[in-house]
C-alpha cells in the first residue's frame, strides 16, 4: 500500500464524501435517479467556467492540424475510453484520416471492454506508446486524468513536453501548473461524486463534454462543417449514404435520384458534390475549386447559406 497515493486521494474533490447522497443505499429507485440528475446539473456549470481553457486548447489543436500535426488523447479507465471514443468518431463525422486524432488507453485496446488492473500505474508505458507513434513537436497531447495524478498519463505528458509537443491536462479536480505538467490545464471542478470516487459519473460526463467541444470546434475551424452540417463526411455505410443524399436534397434542391448520381460522381465526397451542384461543374473542377479555397465551402459559396428546404 502506497501511503503517498492514500494522502493524494484525501485531497481530491472527486474522492470526497457527498453529503447529499450519504444515505444513498436507503433511497428508492426514483430517489436515486433524482439525486443523480441533481448532481449532473453541476456539470454544465463547471464546464462553462473553463471555456477559456478549452478555447486555448482548440487554438493549439487547430494550429497543429494546419501544420500537419496530430492530436493524441491519453488516459486510463473511463478517461481513456472517452478519449478513444472521441477519436474514433472523427473519421466518420468529419472525414479525417484515422491518424489525425488518436486515442491511447492504458492497457491497450483490451482495456476498452475490460479493466486491466494496474495499467494506470505504469508511468513509463504512457511515454513509450507516444514514442512508438513518432510523437513530435507538431503534435498535441491531451492527458485525461479525473484524479489529476494518473501515472500513465503523467508519464505521457512528461514525454510530450520533452519533444516540445503541445500539452494539455483535462482533470476534474482543482490543480495548478506546478511542475509544468502541461501548458494548458482544463479543470472543471464538478464536486463530490454521487458515489465517492466513481469518476465515471460527473467527472466522466464533464470530460465527454469537453472532448466533444475540442474536436468539434477544431473541425469547424478547419472548414469541415458548413452552417451546422457535417459536409466532410464520407458515405461509407448505408446510413451515411442516406445522410449524404438528404443533405444534398435539402441544401441544393436536387431530387433524391440526382443526389444518388452526385454521390457516385463525387466518389462519396459530400463537399465535392455540393460544389458540383451549386456551381454546375464536374468533379475535377469542384475539387480544384475546393483546393483553391482550402476546402472551405463558405469561401467557395460566399454568403450563400445552406438553406434547409424541409
Amino acid at each position: 500500500m502506497n501511503q503517498k497515493i492514500y494522502e493524494q486521494l484525501n485531497l481530491l474533490t472527486t474522492e470526497s464524501l457527498n453529503p447529499r447522497t450519504a444515505d444513498l443505499d436507503t433511497f428508492s429507485v426514483k430517489e436515486i435517479l433524482e439525486a443523480m440528475n441533481r448532481e449532473d446539473r453541476e456539470v454544465i456549470s463547471a464546464v462553462e467556467k473553463v471555456i477559456p481553457d478549452i478555447e486555448q486548447t482548440v487554438t493549439l489543436v487547430e494550429e497543429a492540424f494546419r501544420k500537419g500535426g496530430r492530436l493524441f488523447y491519453v488516459g486510463a479507465g473511463t478517461s481513456g475510453r472517452l478519449g478513444v471514443s472521441d477519436a474514433a468518431e472523427c473519421p466518420p463525422t468529419f472525414g479525417t484520416d484515422p491518424q489525425m486524432v488518436q486515442g491511447i488507453i492504458a492497457g491497450g485496446n483490451g482495456a476498452l471492454v475490460q479493466a486491466v488492473e494496474g495499467a494506470e500505474d505504469r508511468e513509463n508505458e504512457g511515454a513509450e506508446e507516444l514514442r512508438k507513434r513518432g510523437l513530435n513537436s507538431k503534435d498535441v497531447v491531451i492527458g485525461i486524468a479525473a484524479s489529476r495524478r494518473t501515472p500513465y498519463v503523467m508519464g505521457a505528458l512528461k514525454y510530450a513536453n520533452s519533444v516540445n509537443a503541445a500539452t494539455v491536462l483535462v482533470t476534474c479536480n482543482d490543480v495548478s501548473l506546478e511542475g509544468g505538467v502541461a501548458s494548458v490545464v482544463i479543470a472543471p471542478v464538478v464536486g463530490p461524486e454521487v458515489i465517492a470516487g466513481s469518476t465515471r459519473l460527473k467527472a466522466g460526463t464533464a470530460t465527454k463534454l469537453i472532448l466533444n467541444m475540442i474536436t468539434t470546434a477544431s473541425m469547424v475551424r478547419l472548414g469541415k462543417v458548413w452552417g451546422n452540417l457535417m459536409v466532410d463526411l464520407k458515405a461509407t455505410s448505408e446510413k451515411l449514404k442516406a445522410r449524404f443524399c438528404r443533405i444534398l436534397t435539402l441544401t441544393t434542391g436536387c431530387s433524391f435520384q440526382e443526389a444518388v448520381e452526385l454521390l457516385s460522381k463525387a466518389d462519396g465526397e459530400l463537399k465535392t458534390a455540393i460544389v458540383m451542384a451549386m456551381r454546375e461543374v464536374n468533379d475535377l473542377q469542384a475539387r480544384e475549386i475546393l483546393r483553391e479555397n482550402k476546402g472551405k465551402l463558405r469561401a467557395v459559396l460566399g454568403r450563400r447559406k445552406p438553406v434547409i428546404r424541409e
